[in-house]
């Protein structure tokens, strides 16, 4: 494994070759995300001569790590034990954080999930000591967190299979959400293909104060830029204000970048980042980088241009809540209480939550616990159900430590494992409330209908945890700290102060129980047995899907035309179904069983072309797959947004989809297409989208002669016979082209090893 200083300097060789080939110019003044991605490029001289152009050019990378959380590590392991290695090629790490219930407390939780997920831990234990990956077990925390405590490096490049692996750019690392197969990339030393994102510039200045947060200027972000506007984007934050944040809290606003849609998001490095490395142990990657920095590597070029830039200016950042149900839907607390008496809300609290990998710090915890302390002197406690997920075992022993636990226990917290939990629907909420409409606060990152209970009348609002907090006690999502008051136990009204807090705890960080932390380089024992029971409900051997014949669809049926948000939780929900996140043929049976039909508005029914009965969509694609009939499903604006689940890609292609068409797709989606063999266009009239008729047949032009930027058209014929001839377009680069024709990159992979 390189050490910090190794991998900074052949960043800096490489983007050297890079300025002296040609693909940039030597005096090009370059953004910092620029250094950083053209500094981990690969190939040829040749390769590295070929000019590149934001928003055009494929980049061939070479990542310097990859982390899975086990929910998509099974099946990235699945794929990966197809391509014949012994080991991975980069370092990389497993995390056991998404198979965690919280129900009764986190030792009980913990105990439980040992037991119900032992099949699926012990595969993903046994598959790390065979291939040489750092197994982080359950109960050591949220995979976004222990990268930060961990692995996160300023100038590195890492590939993690989950949405919101991004966080790590709070330490300057460029950390981008992929599909297992683009981790299946970085682990088997294929060149990892990305298109040059355009760069986003956030200029900071000021300070934050009172009740603002770092949570509440990504809130706010998410609120000017839609779920969609940060697209092929990377959000470079710089200016002076980025010197007057903490690390975790950089992490947080870098975290919710998923929600904009952009590649990833990252800050330059600073002190804070240089206190937090020290800090967690990391005093060499801290002098590497100091050394970096002062050499031009880790900043950008004075003069460089962003393709956009947004001005913040942190002094005058407010307070922000949003949803419901999507998390762009920003509103300044000032302003909350009149949208929720306009909207008829219930504006009963019936819980808070805090925690997540999004806002579960130390500092978090520590502003959180001020404002416990206030309410325990005035004798209340939270009105509200109130749970507290620590981010890892590190900031648990740390927090236990310091009493910040026994502060948020004292007004009526429960601590849950250190995992994800709720967030991402691992909360068996028996409360009965959550049957009737009913409000609930949360630090987490997203707040799709029924995410987080499986309850669709359960309105989640995003918040920091501060604001969460204060409102928990208040009991009434009207509640507004800065300007209302509570009642004390004597009724007496009372305001809260603005909270406060240490970004890093001022006797070191406590790493609890050592157990939990794997070696720092494990080495791989070809000794080891993987066993699979063909008898398994839990876990599946895959099979390589089969190539691609080269031809044109014919009379492709449409399985479902989705009207509205159609994110991977509706495409392949979680919750109940992450226990089959190893088992494809099982996991299927949820395939779009949150989209709504377009023709009709309900949601998962669709009508069989063959029968003319109605049926869950699931069981219509079974039965085409049955009948070997290819079908497509059209979507609607930022197809598949949310979560970076390739299974929202592998479960259509498993039950015979060879193409999706959409107005839009979202940037991680639209690779798990491509890299399971479906093809993803848009079209080129986004309203062409209504040409889309009830019962009506698609068949494709030119795909035959498909090449980049070449055309296609598809040819569609309603029940009453009438053609209407749509052009749609692709970005397949020609790489891209190959996978679709070898069946999946895998395929690719696997076929190169075996040569």
């Amino acid at each position: 494994m390189l050490r910090p200083a190794q991998i900074l300097a052949r960043v800096t060789e490489t983007l050297k070759t890079v300025r002296s080939h040609g693909g940039v110019s030597p005096s090009a003044k370059l953004t910092l995300a620029e250094k950083i991605l053209y500094g981990h490029l690969t190939g040829t001289p040749e390769e590295l001569a070929q000019k590149i152009t934001r928003g055009e050019t494929y980049l061939k990378l070479r990542p310097d790590r990859v982390a899975m959380q086990d929910a998509s590590a099974q099946m990235a392991i699945l794929q990966f034990m197809l391509c014949g290695r012994k080991t991975t090629a980069v370092p990389s790490s497993i995390h056991c954080d998404h198979l965690i219930q919280a129900h009764n407390g986190a030792e009980a939780d913990l105990d439980a999930s040992k037991i119900k997920e032992k099949e699926i831990f012990s595969f993903l234990e046994s598959s790390a000591k065979k291939y040489g990956i750092a197994f982080w077990g359950p109960g050591s925390g949220i995979i976004h967190q222990i990268v930060l405590e961990n692995y996160a490096a300023p100038g590195t490049l890492m590939l993690g299979t989950d949405s919101h692996t991004p966080n790590a750019g709070g330490l300057g690392m460029l950390a981008i959400g992929v599909g297992g197969a683009d981790a299946v990339d970085g682990m088997a030393n294929i060149p990892w293909e990305l298109k040059a994102p355009k760069v986003l510039g956030v200029r900071l200045t000021g300070k934050l104060s009172g009740w603002a947060t770092p949570k509440d200027v990504i809130l706010a972000l998410a609120g000017k830029l839609t779920v969609r506007g940060g697209t092929n984007y990377i959000i470079e934050y710089f200016g002076p204000g980025t010197e007057s944040l903490g690390c975790t809290g950089m992490a947080t606003i870098c975290n919710m970048g998923a929600e904009v849609g952009a590649t990833t998001s990252f800050f330059p490095y600073n002190e804070g980042m240089a206190k937090y490395l020290r800090a967690t142990g990391r005093a060499e990657t801290a002098e590497a980088s100091d050394r970096a920095l002062a050499d031009g590597l880790l900043k950008a070029d004075a003069g460089c241009e962003y393709d956009k830039v947004i001005e913040i200016d942190l002094s005058t950042v407010e307070p922000h809540i949003n949803g419901p149900f999507t998390p762009d839907a920003a509103t300044p607390i000032s302003k909350f209480g009149e949208l929720v008496k306009k909207n008829g809300w219930n504006d009963v609290v019936s819980a808070g939550l805090i925690g997540s990998c999004t806002n579960s710090s130390y500092e978090d915890m520590s502003r959180v616990a001020s404002i416990a302390r206030q309410a325990k002197a005035h004798g209340i406690k939270t009105a509200a159900e109130f749970l507290v997920t620590p981010g890892s075992e590190q900031v648990r022993a740390t927090i236990a430590r310091d009493g910040i636990t026994q502060n948020l226990e004292d007004i009526g917290g429960k601590v849950l494992a250190n995992a994800c939990g709720p967030c991402i629907g691992q909360w068996n909420r028996t409360d009965p409330v959550k049957n009737e409409d009913n409000s609930i606060l949360t630090s987490f990152n997203r707040n799709f209908k029924a995410r987080n209970d499986g309850s669709s009348k359960t309105m989640n609002f995003l918040a920091s945890p501060e604001i969460v907090t204060s409102l928990a006690l208040a009991g009434r999502l009207s509640f507004n700290p800065a300007t209302d008051t509570l009642n004390d136990k004597d009724g007496k009204p009372f305001k809260l102060a603005p909270p406060s807090g240490d970004s890093l705890p001022a006797n070191g960080f406590d790493a609890g129980r050592v157990e939990f932390k794997p070696a720092a380089s494990p080495q791989p024992d070809e000794s080891v047995e993987i066993t699979i029971s063909p008898d398994s409900q839990r876990l599946q051997v895959l099979e390589p899907f089969a190539p691609w014949n080269g031809k044109d669809f014919e009379d492709l049926k449409v399985l479902v035309k989705v009207s509205g948000k159609c994110t991977t939780d509706h495409i392949s929900a979680a919750g109940a179904w992450l226990k089959y996140k190893g088992h494809l043929d099982n996991l299927a049976n949820n395939t779009l069983i949150g989209a709504v039909n377009a023709h009709t508005g309900k949601t998962n029914l669709v009508t069989n072309e063959f029968t003319n009965k109605e049926d869950t969509i699931p069981n219509v694609a079974r039965y085409y797959k049955s009948q070997n009939a290819a079908w497509t499903v059209i979507g609607d604006w930022n197809y598949g947004e949310g979560s970076a689940r390739e299974h929202a890609a592998l479960q259509p292609r498993f039950l015979g989809c060879p193409l999706i068409v959409s107005r839009s797709f979202a940037r991680i989606h639209e690779t798990n297409l491509k890299k399971q063999g479906v093809i993803p266009v848009t079209f080129a009239n986004p309203d062409d989208y209504d040409l889309i008729t009830d019962g009506c047949s698609v068949s494709t032009q030119g795909l035959s002669e498909l090449a980049p930027g070449s055309q296609v058209t598809l040819k569609v014929v309603g029940k009453d016979g009438k053609v209407n001839v749509v052009a749609v377009n692709h970005t397949l680069s020609a790489d891209q082209i190959a996978w679709i024709k070898a069946g999946s990159a895998l395929n690719l992979i696997r076929d190169s090893v075996a040569k």
